[in-house]
Parts: structure tokens; C-alpha cells; sequence
């Protein structure tokens, strides 16, 4: 099969961000994409070390300036697509720069007087507010240790006195650059998720303040917000327009599933759910680290659960009456994953594409995110570079690869899919 449309940059309805046709919305994980966010990594990764980075969700310690080259190529891929790149860092300090309420909400986040104390916790808060909104987007990813407080040491603090200068002030937050997870559009409407491990709960807050105060986003409305349920956006697939997968497992509960599936159906968002259990370990955190979408009608699969996922199908029937509980709303499964993805999307078949055709392959390439594709357009992802037997299944099924490096980016286990919020793509 060749490459969908969307391949050429110059191809496509809508070339130009500010063209009448441009919209902030998304459908489908294939439609060619117009607009996406990134974050570039920052000091945050600076603070990983030995003794912490298992706690802030890394396998190893990070090459800082080669991670930055390796994201800088796979935003210049992006950009010679023609899709819009914004960075988050850049709409973090714009933000806070516009809106007083956006920089309260952000130091109140991130300043806990239940672990500093009050006094501390109010000095800290009081310097952060009058310091350049570039300066503070910095300190609310990168954090701050004790040592970097800036003001003298409190000889009636005894938070103070009993933690050592380089621990944390503030949280630094490593995992922003998997900007997928907290937050992700359906429709025209983004959803701000709630981050299961304490290492990024903290990630939502800033995420949320883009969305309620930048300029870009003025009339954006939410289509789901839980202060409760984990729901991550690794977990949520749009297989089809009106067709959401979403996979529970480490970081996303049924519960969350549950509430996202009624909010989905509540704004006509969606009209059936596909829930679908994964594996609750490390290399299978997420459901799009066993299969992502890379054309209408294909899916790249990690084959080790080809046969054995499931999905239970929870659908909204015709006499759907709201927010009522649950009347009009039907529910069935588990049935397996792949026959009912296709009945719900209304095709005959999933066309499907192993990552290895050997167990050992296939294995060391799921977990190196051989099946964590973005999809540019129908037919056409970024993939990193290093799961060749992968990327070559692709291009023998008729799919364009476009290879990126990633073996730095790669350290906190998220692929090209990861590292990206798509905020607007045609539909298909």
C-alpha cells in the first residue's frame, strides 16, 4: 500500500496555519498533522541522578546536550513537513508573563507548605512571584534545590536544618518532554488528564495553565478533567473519528477509563470506547507501547499480545439521555482487541504489522518503542531509528518511515508518539 496523502508537504486542503480551513482539533491519530506540541529538555534533566532517577521514572541518566540534538531533529523533521511546532517551555513563559492568576496557580502548585512549613513556604512563594516569567517557567520544570534557595538560612527553620542542600525545594520534572501524557485533544476540545506517579502529578498543573490562560487557546473547551481517576494520554487512542482505545494498566484505571468514556459520550465526543487491559509493568506503561495506529486501517503491534488483548466495548446507544448515570449506554467483553477495534470502526479488518518476526527481536524493539509511531499523515510516522527490523516491516507494508535518533530521548522510555501532543490534523 503506498503512502496515504498527507506525505508531500505541499499536498492537503489547508497549507497555512492561518488559512480559513486551520482549526485546533483532532480526530484520528492519522490525520495529516497541522499543529503539535513539544517540550525540548531543559535543566530538568539535569537534576537526574544516580540515587533518583529511578524515583523520577528514568532508566539511566541522560546525555543532556545530545537529547536536545536528538529533539531538535525530530522537530526539524516535523517542521519539514509543514506541521507547526510550539514549545512548551516557550508557552509556559508566555503565559506566566500575561496572566497574574496563571502565575499564582503555577507557584501555588509547586510550593507545599505542608512539606516546607508556612514560613518557608510563604518566602518562596513571595520571591517566585517577582521574578521575570521566564525565570519562573524555568524554576517550575527544572525545580530548586535547598542550596539554590535566595534568601539566607532560617536558624528557626527546622525544615531547613534536617534536609540537605541539594534536595528539593521544588520537584523538577523530567518527564515534561512526554507531552502526550498530559493532556490530549479529541475533537476540538482538550482533555487534561490526572498523572498517576507522584513524580509527574505536577505536570498537569502547568499543562492546565497553558490551556486556561495563553492567548492560542482563548475559548478552548475541556473535554474531560479528573482530580481523581489516573487517566494518561499514553493510554488513549483515536482509532477512528468517534472511536476511542483506551488502555488500563500502570497509569490508567478503569475508573479513569470509565469517567472519560461518559464525558466523551456526555459532549458527543464519541460514540463507543474500546477499554483495554494491559500488562501493569514497566515496559508496557502505556497502551501506545504495544501498538499505535500508522494508516487508516493498520496498526503496528508488539505480537507477543496480538492473540491475547482484549477490549471491553462500552458504546452509546441512540437513546443516550447524558449525564444520568449510565441510561442508554451499553457494555460488552471482554472480546478480542483487534476484531472489535475493526467493528467499531466500521472497516472489515485491522490490517496489523509485527515489530520483529523473532521473540527476541521483537521484544528488545517494544522496549526500545518500536511500536511508539507518530503519524504524520495516513501512511506516513516518525520512528526512531535504532528498531530497523521494525521500521522495515513498515516500509514493506507500504508505510513511509521517517527514521529520528533517540537513544538519549529514549532513556525515560517513550518513543516519537511520546514526546508529542498533536493539537490539530485534518480529518480522514
Amino acid at each position: 500500500m503506498q503512502a496515504g496523502p498527507g506525505a508531500d508537504p505541499d499536498e492537503g486542503e489547508h497549507d497555512r496555519v492561518d488559512d480559513p480551513g486551520y482549526r485546533l482539533a483532532v480526530t484520528s491519530e492519522v490525520g495529516r498533522l497541522r499543529t503539535v506540541l513539544l517540550h525540548r529538555p531543559g535543566d530538568e534533566l539535569r537534576r537526574l541522578t544516580p540515587r533518583n532517577n529511578d524515583q523520577l521514572l528514568f532508566d539511566g541518566i541522560p546525555w543532556v546536550e545530545r537529547a536536545q540534538q536528538e529533539h531538535d531533529a525530530f522537530a526539524d523533521v516535523l517542521r519539514g513537513r509543514g506541521v507547526e511546532v510550539l514549545l512548551l517551555a516557550d508557552l509556559l513563559a508566555e503565559t506566566l508573563d500575561v496572566s497574574g492568576a496563571a502565575r499564582i496557580q503555577g507557584i501555588s502548585a509547586a510550593v507545599d507548605a505542608r512539606r516546607l512549613g508556612h514560613s518557608l513556604a510563604d518566602e518562596l512563594a513571595a520571591f517566585l512571584r517577582g521574578i521575570p516569567a521566564g525565570e519562573l517557567a524555568n524554576s517550575l520544570m527544572a525545580g530548586m534545590t535547598f542550596d539554590e534557595l535566595p534568601f539566607g538560612p532560617d536558624a528557626t527553620s527546622l525544615v531547613r536544618r534536617m534536609h540537605h542542600g541539594g534536595d528539593f525545594v521544588i520537584d523538577p520534572l523530567p518527564n515534561l518532554l512526554f507531552t502526550r501524557d498530559s493532556s490530549f485533544w479529541v475533537g476540538p476540545r482538550v482533555a487534561i488528564t490526572a498523572l498517576a506517579l507522584p513524580a509527574r502529578m505536577r505536570e498537569t498543573s502547568l499543562t492546565d495553565l497553558i490551556y486556561a490562560f495563553h492567548p492560542r487557546f482563548l475559548g478552548v473547551r475541556r473535554a474531560y478533567e479528573s482530580h481523581t481517576a489516573p487517566i494518561e494520554g499514553g493510554d488513549v487512542l483515536l482509532l477512528a473519528p468517534g472511536v476511542v482505545a483506551v488502555g488500563v494498566g500502570e497509569r490508567t484505571s478503569p475508573a479513569g477509563a470509565e469517567a472519560l468514556a461518559r464525558s466523551l459520550f456526555d459532549d458527543d465526543l464519541a460514540h463507543t470506547v474500546l477499554v483495554v487491559p494491559i500488562a501493569q509493568n514497566r515496559a508496557t506503561m502505556h497502551l501506545d507501547t504495544v501498538c499505535t495506529m500508522v494508516d487508516t486501517d493498520a496498526i503496528v503491534m508488539y505480537p507477543a499480545v496480538r492473540d491475547s488483548l482484549c477490549a471491553f466495548t462500552i458504546h452509546r446507544e441512540d437513546s443516550y439521555s447524558g449525564r444520568d448515570g449510565g441510561s442508554g449506554v451499553s457494555m460488552r467483553g471482554p472480546d478480542p482487541f483487534l476484531p472489535a477495534a475493526a467493528e467499531a470502526m466500521g472497516i472489515g479488518k485491522l490490517r496489523v504489522i509485527d515489530t520483529g518476526l523473532d521473540g527476541v527481536t521483537a521484544e528488545r524493539e517494544q522496549w526500545d518503542d518500536g511500536n511508539n509511531t507518530l503519524a504524520l499523515a495516513p501512511g506516513v510516522v516518525i520512528a526512531y531509528e535504532r528498531n530497523e527490523m521494525t521500521n522495515s516491516r513498515l516500509t514493506d507494508a507500504g508505510v513511509e518511515v521517517l527514521p529520528i535518533p533517540g537513544s538519549e530521548l529514549g532513556s525515560g522510555r517513550g518513543g516519537p508518539r511520546c514526546l508529542s501532543c498533536p493539537l490539530s490534523r485534518d480529518d480522514v
